[in-house]
């Protein structure tokens, strides 16, 4: 994992289409994409994925559903983001197969120590900073404890909360390895810049190391 994990925040993009602002990132070099709904129904959510999976087919952007394993199935999106209240991980890899993405929040260090058990692709540390996209937290991680994480932990880290360009920096530098957008490209007047602007801060970090 490496580079900007969108991840769409509804509310954010109007009212502009949810799938022009998908394909903005993308124009400005986005690595993944989490389609990440609360409020619509099943059969809505599975309509959309389908025509985000299309759109995202022809750039070999891989597809990540948040949540919802049976939304993942159901357009045959390359992979899932769990929470801890979501569907176990082991139930999960078997029904989405081996070849899936799958990503697992972790928002206490109990979290991250369960997490050390089971072959998830990647951990989501969740929140960095306060963010009102992430209300359902137990608190924010912040700088030293991503960098805790990153000592101890043996899978890659998406790092998502309060990351914008201010801040990108600070946070590859603490340890991870790839950083989830909400609002900074959601909400951005032009989203493709705001991409391409975080992606050269990743990108100018790791190529420091």
């Amino acid at each position: 994992m490496r580079g900007i994990y969108l991840v769409t925040g509804r509310s954010l993009c109007s009212p502009r289409p949810l799938e022009a602002i998908v394909l903005q990132a993308v124009d400005g070099g986005v690595a993944y994409v989490q389609l990440r709904e609360k409020d619509v129904s099943t059969r809505f959510f599975v309509q959309e994925a389908k025509r985000i999976k299309k759109l995202l087919s022809s750039y070999k952007i891989p597809l990540i559903i948040n949540d919802r394993v049976d939304v993942a199935l159901a357009c045959g999106a390359e992979g899932v983001h769990i929470g801890q209240e979501d569907m176990p991980f082991a139930i999960a890899r078997k029904l989405m197969g081996p070849k899936a993405i799958i990503g697992l929040s972790v928002e206490d260090w109990g979290d991250v120590e369960e997490s050390q058990k089971i072959d998830v692709d990647y951990i989501g540390v969740s929140p960095v900073f306060p963010t009102p996209t992430k209300t359902d937290t137990k608190g924010a991680w912040g700088l030293s404890g991503l960098a805790k994480i990153k000592a101890f932990s043996r899978h890659q880290l998406v790092a998502i909360g309060g990351i914008n360009e201010s801040n990108a920096r600070e946070v590859i530098a603490a340890g991870a390895d790839c950083i989830a957008i909400v609002s900074a490209i959601c909400a951005a007047p032009d989203p493709a810049a705001a991409t391409r602007n975080l992606k050269s801060i990743i990108d100018a970090v790791h190529n420091e190391k």
